[in-house]
């Protein structure tokens, strides 16, 4: 089993983990396999090694993957080739972003495709996905359509709503991330939505000055449109707006906002 563990991933293993130990042989379960990127919250990190100790107690095999190299790696050091010439000379792959996700590719898919290939080799492999039975899209997806993959999620009609409903009635919140993310991916994803980036400031102080030390060493903005300081600026800004009971999403707040940055830039 493939374990991510965000809501569903976790949902469907703890379930069929149940499943398992009531009738094994209707609910196989040799392997689970988490890949870490090195960049997750620490409270996904203390999630991950709760779900091991429950897996391992149950004799069941984690398997922890990695890349030989840290995001941080690819993001600096590393030295693609070049298809921009305006990029030549330049190193690391700087931020992702939605066309060119290589943080996936690299730290997560090549390092998992890798070890089911080494031990398809050995095995007829059966790997269960958690997919949630409102994601049908994704298995339009020809990475997607492999068809010793199962989608236990989908056949029991799962929701993502289900399954985090399942986790927190299990016990599991991961200390409230979810409440403020509506994915609890990498901390340092530019990915995130507005409102995501804007509680990554508010309550994670210390990775947004990890992340603002990040953009310092890269030559890629971290937003098309924004600086990880410029974010931050918009986001005090927006709190002295509404602590003066004015609004934030009115065509004057962002000609007062492209003002304050302009300010701030000379």
């Amino acid at each position: 089993m493939s374990l991510s563990g965000g809501k569903d991933s976790t949902a469907l293993g703890l379930e069929w983990l149940t499943r398992h130990r009531a009738d094994p042989a209707t609910y196989p379960l040799d392997e689970v396999i988490y890949c870490d990127t090195g960049m997750e919250f620490p409270a996904m990190v203390e999630h991950i090694n709760r779900l091991e100790a429950i897996f391992t107690d149950a004799g069941i095999k984690f398997t922890r993957l990695k890349s030989e190299h840290s995001f941080e790696w690819y993001m600096f050091d590393y030295s693609p080739k070049r298809r921009n010439p305006a990029l030549q000379g330049l190193k690391g792959q700087s931020w992702p972003s939605h066309n060119i996700r290589w943080c996936t590719t690299e730290l997560k898919n090549m390092v998992v495709n890798a070890y089911f290939s080494d031990l398809r080799k050995k095995y007829t492999v059966i790997q269960l996905i958690g997919f949630a039975a409102d994601e049908q899209y994704r298995l339009k997806r020809e990475a997607n359509q492999n068809p010793n993959h199962r989608h236990p999620l989908m056949d029991w009609g799962w929701t993502e709503a289900d399954c985090l409903k399942y986790c927190y009635a299990h016990g599991f919140d991961w200390g409230g991330l979810y409440e403020i993310f509506h994915r609890v991916s990498c901390w340092c994803c530019p990915l995130k939505s507005l409102p995501e980036l804007r509680n990554l400031w508010k309550q994670f102080p210390d990775l947004w000055e990890r992340l603002k030390n990040m953009e310092h060493r890269t030559y890629r903005k971290f937003l098309k449109n924004y600086t990880v300081d410029q974010l931050e600026i918009r986001f005090q800004f927006e709190e002295e707006r509404l602590a003066a009971g004015l609004p934030i999403n009115t065509r004057e707040f962002h000609q007062a906002l492209k003002e304050k940055l302009k300010e701030c830039n000379q």
